[in-house]
C-alpha cells in the first residue's frame, strides 16, 4: 500500500510539473519582415512616380537577400530623422579610414524572413505614421546579354552611404576588397559561368524615394528610404500579442543602366554602365 501511494504521489507531481513548464508566458514582440513587389509604383527621390530617363534603360530583378542598417518609426510628416523611435541600428567600423556599414555583421534576409524582433516594451508607445529604413545591400538575379547571347547571373549591390568589406563572395567567385566602399559599389558573377565584374555607380546616382523631402529631407547617400502607414501604427505599451511590420519594397525596373545598343538589354561588354540601384519605394503595412 505504501509503495503504491509513493507511486502515486510520484505520477501526481510529474504531471503538476509537466504543467507548470508548459506554462510559459511570452512576451508580446515587435517583427519586422521585407516583401518584394515588382508591380508596386515606382518612384523618384520626391516619392513621386517616375519613368525611365531618356538614353537609359532598366530590368525588374529578381530579389534574394536584402540587409538594412537602420529603421526609425516617426509620429508625423515633421519628425526629423533621428528623432524617432530607433528600432535598429547596424554595427558600423572605421576599419577602412572613415565610418562605414560593417559588412560582416549585417543582417541579411530574405522575403518573409525576419529581419528583426524585439519586445514591445522597449518600443515607446505612441503613433506613428511613417517608418524609416535605411538599405545597405542587394542580392538579386539579373540578365545581361553578350554577343547576342542572354546570361543569367547574380549582383551584389552596396547602397548604404558607405560599406566595409573584407573578401565576400558570390558563389565560387571571390571578391577581395578588405576597404570601404561608396554608395553604389556593386558585384556581379554569372550563374554557372566562369565571368565576374565589379564597378561604381556615379555619386549620387541611387534613388531614395522621401516623401517627407520638404518637412523632413535625409542626408545625402544615406539610403534612407520613406514609407507611410496606411493607419498609423499605434504602440499603446499593453499589448497582449506579437505585432508584425511589413516592409513593402518596389523593386520595379530598379536595376537602370545608360544604353549604347538601344534594345534594353544590359550588355556590359558593349560599355553599358549600371547608374542606379535603388529601390523605388516603400509601403508599410503591420498586423496586430
Amino acid at each position: 500500500m505504501k509503495k503504491a501511494l509513493l507511486l502515486l504521489t510520484l505520477l501526481l507531481t510529474g504531471v503538476v510539473l509537466l504543467s507548470c513548464s508548459n506554462e510559459t508566458s511570452t512576451e508580446p514582440m515587435l517583427i519586422v519582415k521585407f516583401k518584394f513587389d515588382s508591380n508596386q509604383v515606382r518612384l523618384n527621390n520626391l516619392g513621386e512616380p517616375s519613368i525611365i530617363p531618356a538614353g537609359n534603360a532598366a530590368q525588374t530583378p529578381i530579389f534574394n537577400t536584402i540587409g538594412s542598417h537602420y529603421i526609425e518609426l516617426a509620429p508625423n510628416a515633421n519628425t526629423q530623422l533621428g528623432n524617432g523611435t530607433v528600432l535598429y541600428h547596424g554595427a558600423e567600423t572605421t576599419l577602412g579610414g572613415v565610418n562605414a556599414i560593417d559588412f560582416s555583421k549585417e543582417k541579411v534576409v530574405s522575403e518573409d524572413e525576419v529581419f528583426m524582433k524585439i519586445p514591445l516594451s522597449q518600443v515607446a508607445a505612441g503613433n506613428y505614421e511613417w517608418i524609416r529604413v535605411s538599405l545597405a545591400y542587394q542580392n538579386y538575379q539579373i540578365s545581361v546579354r553578350s554577343q547576342g547571347a542572354d546570361y543569367e547571373g547574380t549582383l551584389a549591390s552596396f547602397v548604404g552611404f558607405n560599406t566595409y568589406l573584407n573578401t565576400f563572395n558570390i558563389g565560387n567567385n571571390i571578391f577581395p576588397v578588405n576597404g570601404n566602399r561608396e554608395q553604389g559599389y556593386w558585384a556581379f558573377a554569372l550563374n554557372d559561368q566562369p565571368y565576374s565584374s565589379s564597378g561604381q555607380a556615379p555619386a549620387g546616382a541611387t534613388t531614395v524615394p522621401n516623401p517627407l523631402h520638404a518637412t523632413s529631407p535625409i542626408v545625402s547617400k544615406s539610403c534612407v528610404v520613406t514609407g507611410k502607414f496606411a493607419n498609423a501604427l499605434v504602440i499603446t505599451g499593453t499589448e497582449k500579442s506579437d505585432v508584425t511590420v511589413t516592409l513593402s519594397l518596389s523593386i520595379n525596373h530598379s536595376f537602370e543602366w545608360h544604353e549604347v545598343n538601344a534594345d534594353g538589354k544590359y550588355e556590359p561588354a558593349a560599355g553599358e554602365n549600371v547608374v542606379d540601384m535603388g529601390l523605388r519605394g516603400l509601403i508599410p503595412t503591420y498586423v496586430k
